[in-house]
């Protein structure tokens, strides 16, 4: 699979996605936003599971790029599947989005205009059996309060848990992107699940190559320094991910 890009490189020392290579003997496969769509997760997560159990690879990972909860109907059933997922197989890894962190800190600290409140929290709450009231302040305290008694400490300790970025071969993976000449060992957590315009915009080749979500594309964006597996699984009603085994790769796709 060669890359879709109109750029001339110009950087030298980096990684380009076409020489890209998994860690020998391990089959990687990233799973873009999923933003509650429950449905889709388990069905990439069942053609995965089938891929790996057939073709028997030495090891394997599957990671998942983070943005589990809002907009879509389903944030608690996705929460549940992962955090016993995860628990059971360490092979299967969760990074965290920014979607994530917004909603363990509402849970935290309750507020009427953060992310949470006005970007598809209310589905999140209504998963949880929870109908949330973010004004007056006295019941934006009542419903939170009815949120939290309502999530199991499990989900709790899931989204605690979460790490914002995992390397594995030639290739980094974390939510949003990373900013450009920051090692990718020091890359801020802000940066790690919120940068958009300065490292979409980079054409230089990184040190590896970069497998993210958080911007919505129609199809997956594969570029020489860069793999977009969000494809608005919520609005479009697909679910994009990407195998890595060697040098090969190769682009999955579920849909209602």
């Amino acid at each position: 699979m060669r890359c879709i890009s109109s750029w001339s490189m110009a950087a030298e020392g980096g990684i380009h996605f076409d020489d890209a290579a998994a860690p020998e003997g391990m089959r990687l496969y990233a799973v873009g936003d999923i933003h509650g769509c429950y449905d889709l997760m388990v069905e990439m997560h069942r053609r995965i599971m089938a891929e790996i159990i057939e073709g028997r690879p030495p090891d394997w990972r599957i990671i998942y790029l983070g943005d589990y909860v809002d907009r879509g109907p389903a944030s608690r059933q996705v929460i549940e599947f992962l955090s016993r997922t995860t628990a059971s197989d360490p092979r299967v890894v969760a990074l965290g989005g920014n979607h994530d962190v917004g909603f363990l800190e509402f849970l935290m600290e309750p507020m009427p205009d953060g992310m949470f409140a006005n970007y598809g929290g209310t589905t999140t709450a209504r998963s949880y059996g929870v109908e949330m009231a973010f004004h007056p302040l006295e019941a934006l305290e009542r419903s939170a309060q009815a949120l939290r008694d309502m999530i199991p400490q499990a989900h709790m300790d899931f989204l605690r848990g979460l790490k914002l970025s995992a390397g594995f071969g030639d290739y980094f993976f974390c939510h949003a992107g990373i900013k450009p000449g920051v090692p990718l060992e020091a890359q801020s957590a802000e940066d790690l699940i919120w940068i958009r315009d300065l490292f979409l915009g980079h054409v230089q080749l990184h040190s590896k190559v970069i497998v993210h979500g958080h911007t919505p594309v129609p199809r997956p964006e594969i570029l020489p320094n860069r793999v977009n597996l969000d494809t608005g699984a919520f609005h479009s009603g697909r679910l994009s991910a990407m195998m890595f085994e060697g040098k090969r790769k190769r682009l999955l796709e579920v849909g209602r």
